[in-house]
């Protein structure tokens, strides 16, 4: 007699572990495809900076350009009154 509930408790704890490791392991692809979806967020906002600093070096390189042309302008101007 002792045996029968001894079955029947390793049947219910041989279930109940296999759900449990079914769980985790839909856990597992699940918590695979967060990770993809982060490291994309992550890759977007990564080219999302990269391209807000080439936008920012082509706006300063700009300012250079023009400030070198005024300058030389300026400076032109200045030659052609002492002239």
């Amino acid at each position: 007699m002792k045996r029968v509930p001894a079955f029947i408790l390793l049947i219910a704890l041989s279930f109940a572990c296999s759900v449990s490791a079914k769980a985790q392991i839909f856990m597992g692809k699940d918590s695979a495809r967060q990770a993809q979806n982060a490291a994309k967020k992550q890759q977007k906002a990564s080219k999302k900076a990269a391209k807000k600093q080439r936008k920012t070096m082509k706006k300063y390189e700009k300012a250079q350009r023009r400030a070198a042309k005024k300058a030389q302008r300026n400076v032109a101007k200045k030659t052609q009154r002492r002239a």
